[in-house]
């Protein structure tokens, strides 16, 4: 009995925990990490590991500081949503008020570490990108527009750019490739995801795609997109900045998201009246283009590797 009951507080302080780590969305902190980690690797120079570390930590901060800001935000959506209410703030299992502190904390702390460990340029591009996401995607055009996806974009693109310049204290065509990269390929991604919880988005007026041009108008742009970011990809082998290594996984991995995209396309069960499930192509579509972006840049780091 004793036992047990010393084993409760220990449980409800990893809850607590948990709810704080919840609150940086650790899911998307990975893919920022990642395509982070893969600036880092490919640019030109040297970086001394203990401020490699340093600065992808403060990349994988200020995304979640970011994440942090935005739930706080967007706390009165986030109730009402099947996708969100549970969220720590939501469900009453953190404050407001405590929720936005840590979220500024943490933001602060992270560029002002960047800029100390390794420059005010890599900084200022990790300032940039919390700023956009906060003031410019949650703030202003999520409730507003249904670009809001494709202009907000631009804040999950800027981490390569962070990690490039943390290296070279520049920012220069190559890094500008990888940004260009991810910002096309959020809006396909995105969108496909808010074809299955459209209903979730027109409930709380969020003016997503679906809701407000309907299913098949998104489904459309996801493959006008798709068509648009796999040419894309294929530029910093066009430039000489990535090898054969890069271009024939590019290409491979293009093939496959247009496949996904044009069965998004040609899907008609929401035209026919039913409700979209969890294995429609709109939800295949949206988990391969997580790994699509993931394994896109780790060929580029690969081919770094490989080819020099």
């Amino acid at each position: 009995m004793s036992d047990v009951t010393a084993a409760a507080p220990l449980r409800q302080d990893l809850s607590e925990v948990s709810d704080w780590v919840t609150l940086l969305k650790p899911r998307v902190i990975s893919l920022v990490v990642l395509t982070g980690v893969v600036g880092l690797l490919v640019a030109p120079g040297h970086l001394h590991p203990t401020l490699a570390i340093a600065a992808v930590l403060c990349i994988a901060l200020g995304a979640g500081a970011a994440g942090a800001i935005n739930m706080w935000y967007d706390r009165d959506i986030d109730a009402v949503m099947r996708r969100t209410e549970r969220r720590p703030i939501p469900a009453g299992r953190i404050e407001p008020g405590a929720a936005l502190a840590y979220g500024v904390g943490l933001a602060l702390a992270s560029v002002a570490i960047m800029g100390l460990a390794t420059n005010w340029v890599a900084a200022g591009v990790l300032a940039l990108s919390i700023g956009f996401y906060v003031f410019v995607y949650t703030m202003w055009l999520k409730r507003r527009t249904s670009q809001n996806i494709v202009i907000g974009g631009a804040a999950g693109a800027f981490p390569p750019v962070i990690g490039w310049a943390a290296v070279t204290g520049d920012v220069t065509l190559m890094p500008v490739l990888m940004f260009a990269i991810i910002f096309f390929w959020t809006p396909p991604h995105f969108w496909a995801l808010s074809l299955w919880a459209h209903a979730d988005y027109e409930k709380v007026g969020v003016p997503m795609l679906p809701v407000t041009h309907g299913a098949r108008e998104t489904r459309k742009q996801v493959l006008v997109y798709t068509i648009a970011l796999v040419p894309l990809t294929l530029l910093p082998w066009v430039f000489g900045f990535a090898g054969w290594v890069y271009a024939a996984a590019a290409l491979l991995l293009g093939a496959e998201f247009l496949r996904q995209s044009v069965a998004v396309y040609r899907d008609l069960q929401d035209a026919a009246g039913r409700s979209l499930s969890n294995d429609v192509p709109a939800k295949k579509a949206f988990r391969y283009s997580l790994l699509y972006l993931a394994l896109l840049f780790i060929a580029l780091a690969a081919d770094k590797a490989v080819l020099g």
